[in-house]
């Protein structure tokens, strides 16, 4: 992974903020916050990320396809609203999301602990 990546993703995040903002998702008074206010605020829309990982979680264990998108699974569409999430609530908190999963993946790369060796090891990552 590269800058055009890093680039297509914070084009994306930002993609994705401006639409929210547009729907009503965020106000001038959440964009205006600071200090306590601010922090709760992404409190509650970390919770939402997580209530799609659940939701993605209960479709996966129950094999339901999505009541919206009904040609596709539950699992994989709520995946996709995590995604959509997180692209927007690093929107708002003016993240270089895109750099920062770029990083990321290309030092797991280097990592002992996500070598497969050591994930089969005794004591290793296993999940």
């Amino acid at each position: 992974m590269g800058t055009n990546d890093a680039d297509n993703i914070n084009k994306l995040k930002s993609e994705v903020f401006h639409a929210n903002c547009k729907a009503g998702w965020w106000t001038d008074q959440d964009i205006l916050c600071k200090g306590k206010v601010r922090a709760t605020l992404i409190a509650s829309k970390l919770c939402l990320v997580h209530s799609e990982v659940s939701e993605a979680l209960e479709g996966m264990r129950k094999g339901l396809m999505d009541d919206h998108l009904p040609h596709r699974e539950m699992f994989e569409v709520e995946l996709a609203d995590t995604i959509i999430r997180i692209l927007d609530l690093a929107g708002f908190a003016g993240l270089d999301l895109g750099g920062a999963i770029v990083e990321k993946f290309n030092y797991n790369k280097t990592r002992a602990d996500h070598k497969i060796e050591n994930r089969n090891a005794v004591g290793g990552k296993t999940i």
